[in-house]
């Protein structure tokens, strides 16, 4: 019997008389064994069991018509397995006639069963338990290129040596070795399919009614739809955690292209726009080609030939040309898909990958054939344009080279998700870096960007805030130039860090410089300081969600060194005091104690003042420097002192040693300030002073004076302006003022004369009227002299002028 055009498994029919002789001889017993009638009918059946059997075949007549596999002689001197049942032939009054025997091969079923097992999409085989193929369908005969009767009785590791000791093939051997079932999932593709197929496969023994392993199976199941889906979560999910994990545009561009590599795709590359890595605004839609080409700058670049922890380099340009698939793809905002070649249907197996290529499944316009892209090495490419918050960012690019399955329509979709979660990473970083440099810039504009040019002492400074990535934060220092030569130094601490204890730190440094431009001694000073942050504008007080701006327990230092009279005069409102060391090394104790915090109110400021040798070092610092969580206030004062003790070629090299040494703990909470200052004395013969008398007689003996004191100094061309710089303000001290009187002249890096009196009232500019005979002097000295200006003292006032002098 045939179906299908193949010919049934051959079944022998033997006919036994009671006393176990051959009666009768099917054709199917021929095919079975290679005996024919002639050679068997008239012989004891028993004569064809190749091992004895006991009472057979009465010992196999179950009455079910089944019994257990037994060994059979072959013609040929071979055996072979197989299945025996017995029947009894009954006469009319039941008396047992003879049996009939039918014999099938041991693994063969019946004929619809081995069509359906035959034809079953899955892939099924049998094998010994030396991993003999047995038996196996059409599916798996596809999956290895082989017919089954090329590998009936083949040694699966000999026919197939690639897979010997791979998964699978070992797995195998395991359950024909231990009897337990196993269930496997690998990947490999089927000859002359496009897709790596992900195989789940489950291996059973099969065993006789004694329990013993007679054979192996198993079946294969292409589960490529569903395996390639759960990738494609967990690719997903490694994107939820690994792009984004900074807030800077070309790092969280180089997680992007690294995360889909080698999983998903071989190559990736990722293009920006120059103002989004800059951190400003991307190009609006309609500005951002220029003649059609898009000009970008290649972020990052990852393929699978690269090291996956290396660094990111710089950027390069990189231009699309009109028409391009990129430059298409971000003008409509659209993705595209390229394949180099039309994908193979797949799914042959089960539900595989063949199902994702269904045209149906696609979006419209993809995928285009192009197979340009084969001369480029690759064999598909996905171009996804970066867009965030409805703004173009610019585009990345998936690339497969090394393996040659094409992408599918979910693997589309899975590219533009990944795009997508970069997408928004990478403005957050954009709009970070936006923000956070223009925060920097706002904070660093606070503070000094170079010291100003002044004579009195050599001077230089470290700022080192808590948190570099903050920026600048609530402590500042100052060098102020004051009339006279003097110097004032500043260094201060606002409560807090950040943007907020900047902008504190900018108001009070602002306040304190223009306090200082009045002239005002450092207690005073500190007192109208006080009283600004006292009675703050309601405008400053926060409201809502607004933080405090942190004015309120800010600390100052405000000291004013005269490099004439070598006095340092100094005031401070709770902030720690300077360090005093002399040429000697020294530590000179500052006779002075804190005052209040700033914001206090009500409670007075005390100034001090000392002499300071030429040389000496003033050391203003921040509690920052010295204090930390390890490490208590006089713990850090001394080793501060201990440092600037020590060598140093210059106060950049000790500023330099000092940070090193007190602010090398990575675990710093508090923004750290230092201000070194070596004082410098003005030599006498850079000054002369005279007393006046309070006549007005006296004024031309001032004059000449100064003439002949320039003359002296060689600054005969500024004896004109000095002449009338004096006339006009010893006359004035002389009207208005009181004695004692007195004219004093510096030498510096301008010329400045001064005229002291008594008097605590302030001469003001005015304005003559056209017939008016005096109120021009003081107008004429504005003019002529570089700056002017009133400084009161506890003994009266000065009025002073500062000239230019040309260098020489």
């Amino acid at each position: 019997m045939e179906i299908g055009g193949k010919q049934d498994a051959p079944t022998a029919v033997v006919v036994v008389d009671p006393n176990g002789v051959v009666g009768g001889w099917s054709e199917g017993g021929r095919q079975l064994l290679g005996w024919t009638a002639q050679q068997t009918v008239g012989r004891p059946v028993a004569d064809l069991l190749a091992d004895p059997v006991p009472g057979f075949p009465g010992s196999c007549d179950s009455g079910s018509g089944s019994a257990d596999p037994i060994t059979l002689r072959h013609q040929d001197g071979s055996t072979v397995d197989a299945v025996v049942t017995v029947q009894s032939l009954h006469g009319a009054d039941a008396e047992v006639l003879g049996r009939v025997v039918t014999v099938q091969r041991w693994g063969r079923r019946p004929v619809i069963a081995d069509r359906a097992f035959e034809q079953c999409p899955f892939a099924l085989g049998i094998y010994d338990p030396e991993l003999r193929f047995l038996w196996i369908n059409d599916s798996a005969s596809r999956v290895i290129a082989h017919s089954e009767e090329q590998v009936l009785g083949e040694k699966y590791r000999e026919l197939f040596p690639e897979l010997d000791g791979v998964a699978y093939t070992d797995k195998l051997a395991e359950v024909a070795r231990t009897g337990e079932p196993a269930r496997l999932i690998t990947i490999f593709k089927a000859c002359g399919n496009d897709h790596a197929i992900a195989w789940a496969t489950s291996m059973w023994p099969i065993r006789d009614t004694g329990g013993s392993v007679r054979a192996v199976a198993n079946w294969g199941f292409d589960m490529s739809a569903e395996y390639w889906a759960r990738q494609r979560l967990l690719l997903l999910n490694e994107a939820s955690s690994g792009i984004g994990r900074t807030l800077d545009v070309v790092s969280t561009a180089h997680e992007l292209a690294r995360t889909p590599v080698p999983g998903f795709a071989d190559l990736v590359t990722v293009d920006l726009f120059d103002t989004v890595l800059r951190g400003e605004e991307p190009p609006p839609a309609a500005a951002f080609t220029v003649d059609g080409t898009v000009a970008l700058s290649r972020a990052a670049e990852h393929s699978v030939k690269d090291d996956a922890d290396r660094h990111p380099g710089p950027t390069t340009p990189v231009d699309y040309a009109p028409g391009t698939v990129a430059a298409r793809c971000m003008a409509t905002g659209c993705s595209t898909v390229q394949l180099a070649a039309e994908p193979g249907q797949g799914g042959e197996w089960a539900f595989g990958p063949g199902l994702a290529a269904d045209p149906a499944a696609w979006p419209p316009g993809n995928p285009l054939i192009d197979g340009s892209l084969t001369a480029e090495g690759l064999t598909a490419r996905i171009t996804v344009p970066i867009r965030a918050r409805g703004a173009l960012l610019g585009v990345v690019v998936f690339s497969r080279t090394e393996r040659p399955e094409a992408f599918t329509a979910d693997d589309l979709i899975l590219a533009e998700e990944l795009t997508a979660k970069a997408a928004v990473a990478i403005d957050n970083a954009r709009r970070y870096t936006r923000e956070h440099t223009t925060a920097l810039t706002l904070q660093r504009s606070l503070l000094p960007q170079r010291l100003p040019s002044q004579d009195a002492v050599e001077a230089a400074y470290r700022y080192l805030p808590a948190d570099a990535d903050a920026g600048v934060g609530g402590d500042w220092f100052d060098v102020i130039p004051l009339s006279g030569a003097r110097v004032a130094l500043v260094v201060g601490d606002v409560v807090g860090h950040g943007l907020h204890a900047s902008a504190s730190m900018g108001r009070l440094r602002t306040a304190v410089r223009t306090l200082a431009d009045v002239d005002l001694p450092p207690d005073e000073l500190l007192t109208h300081l006080d009283d600004l942050v006292l009675h703050a504008p309601d405008e400053l007080k926060p409201e809502g969600r607004f933080e405090p701006t942190g004015e309120s327990g800010a600390t100052c230092l405000y000291a004013v060194y005269d490099p004439v009279s070598r006095c340092c005069a100094l005031a401070s409102a709770g902030h720690p005091l300077p360090l005093v060391i002399a040429p000697d090394g020294t530590v000179t104790p500052v006779p002075a104690h804190p005052g209040p915090p700033l914001g206090v109110g009500g409670l007075p400021f005390e100034a001090v003042e000392f002499e300071l040798p030429e040389g000496s070092l003033l050391a203003l610092f921040t509690d920052g420097l010295v204090e930390s969580r390890e490490r208590a206030a006089d713990q850090g004062t001394a080793r501060l002192v201990e440092v600037l003790n020590g060598p140093a070629q210059s106060l950049e090299a000790l500023c330099d040693a000092v940070t090193e040494a007190m602010l090398s703990d990575d675990r710093r909470t508090d923004d750290a300030a230092l201000l070194l200052a070596r004082t410098r004395a003005l030599s006498p013969e850079h000054v002369a002073d005279w007393d006046i008398e309070p006549d007005v007689a006296q004024v031309p003996y001032a004059r000449r004076s100064a003439v002949e004191q320039l003359e002296a100094w060689g600054l005969e061309s500024a004896s004109f302006v000095t002449e009338l710089i004096v006339s006009e303000l010893v006359t004035n001290a002389v009207k208005y003022g009181e004695p004692p009187i007195k004219l004093r002249l510096i030498r510096d890096t301008s010329l400045i004369c001064e005229v002291s009196d008594a008097s605590d009232t302030t001469p003001h500019l005015r304005r003559a009227r056209a017939f008016d005979e005096g109120g021009r002097g003081l107008m004429l000295v504005a003019q002529l002299a570089q700056g002017w200006g009133t400084r009161h003292t506890t003994h009266g006032k000065t009025i002073w002028c500062a000239q230019t002098l040309d260098p020489r």
